[in-house]
């Protein structure tokens, strides 16, 4: 049995979710002017089936870089998480379609399921980290 749990740690490990970097000015210039863009209303299904709806940004892609630098475009989805690192170290994690700028100050919800909100200048920032959590939120279609 130690065995088994080793292995599937292990392979948990190995397939773990990728890890990109979004350069702050390029963070800046990919959330400029959103004040004005109309926020559209999103469907998402959750892992046990429920489905609620709020408002997000019109973006079908974020541009951000691997390891190597090179330039990678992920598809926008309710599962991509975004974790900034402050320059005290300080970490602060949401999910991506539930982010917004407002007056240089990065805001949103850290979580599906509470309500809380949390925030973190834009000058205070270090390093931008995205990520697919692959915990199963779905866009779909409408409620149901």
């Amino acid at each position: 049995m130690p065995k088994t749990s080793f292995l599937l740690i292990l392979l948990l490990i190995l397939t773990g979710c990728k890890t990109y970097y979004i350069p702050i000015d390029s963070f800046t210039e990919q959330m400029k002017d959103r004040d004005f863009v109309e926020l559209k209303t999103v469907y998402t299904r959750g892992p046990i089936g429920d489905v609620v709806s709020y408002k997000t940004y019109p973006i079908d892609y974020i541009k951000c870089v691997d390891k190597k630098n090179n330039l990678v475009e992920l598809r926008n989805s309710p599962s991509l998480e975004i974790r900034f690192t402050a320059k005290n170290n300080k970490r602060k994690y949401f999910y991506f379609d539930q982010i917004y700028v407002q007056d240089s100050i990065v805001k949103g919800d850290g979580s599906r399921f509470f309500n809380y909100q949390q925030q973190i200048p834009i000058k205070d920032i270090k390093l931008i980290e995205i990520q697919d959590g692959k915990k199963n939120f779905k866009y779909v279609d409408r409620m149901h």
